[in-house]
C-alpha cells in the first residue's frame, strides 16, 4: 500500500483565506437553519445544525485533499451520505402509531449536503438553498397554521402528538 499523498492543501490550511471561507460559510449556512429550528423550540438547534455542516465541509475538502493510489475523492461524498443517514435514523421515533422527527431528519440529510456544497466551493448554491429552506421550514408552519385544508391525513395533528409539533407523520 503507497503512503496517503497530500493534494491542495491550501483547502485545510489555517493560514489560508479559503480556509475560513469555507468555515465562516459552513457556520452561517448551518446556524442560519439552526436558529429557525432552536427559535421554534424544535430538535437539532443552532449548535448541532453549525456542527453537521462544519463538519461535513471539512469531510469534503478531505476527500479532495487526501487521495492513495486508485483512490476516489467521490467515495468521501458517499460516506458523508452513508454516515449522516445513520445521525438522520437516530432522530426517528415511533411512538403510538406516530413517526415523530422525520424532518428533523431532512434537515440533517440537508445540513450535510449543504457542508458538502461548501466543501466543494459552490458557496452561491449553499447560500440560494439555506435561503429556501429557511423560508420553507418557517413559512410552511406559518402555513399549516391558517389554512385548515393542509392538516388533514398525514399532517393533521393526532391526540398522541404534543399540540406544537410539527414534526410527527402517522405510520
Amino acid at each position: 500500500m503507497e503512503p496517503v499523498v497530500l493534494l491542495a492543501m491550501h483547502a485545510l490550511d489555517t493560514a489560508s483565506p479559503e480556509f475560513w471561507k469555507g468555515l465562516g460559510s459552513a457556520l452561517l449556512c448551518g446556524g442560519a437553519i439552526g436558529l429557525e429550528r432552536q427559535l421554534r423550540g424544535r430538535p437539532a438547534g443552532l449548535r448541532t445544525c453549525s456542527l453537521i455542516c462544519l463538519g461535513t465541509m471539512i469531510f469534503a475538502r478531505l476527500g479532495e485533499v487526501i487521495t492513495t493510489d486508485g483512490g476516489d475523492p467521490v467515495r468521501m461524498a458517499g460516506q458523508i451520505v452513508v454516515g449522516i443517514g445513520f445521525l438522520g435514523a437516530g432522530v426517528i421515533m415511533n411512538r403510538h402509531h406516530v413517526v415523530r422527527g422525520l424532518t428533523t431528519a431532512s434537515v440533517i440529510w440537508l445540513l450535510a449536503a449543504l457542508g458538502v456544497l461548501i466543501g466543494l466551493r459552490m458557496y452561491d448554491s449553499a447560500f440560494a438553498v439555506t435561503a429556501i429552506v429557511v423560508v420553507m421550514l418557517g413559512g410552511v408552519g406559518a402555513l399549516e397554521r391558517h389554512a385548515p385544508w393542509l392538516r388533514r391525513g398525514a399532517h393533521g395533528k393526532s391526540a398522541a402528538a404534543p399540540p406544537d409539533d410539527n414534526d410527527d407523520q402517522p405510520v
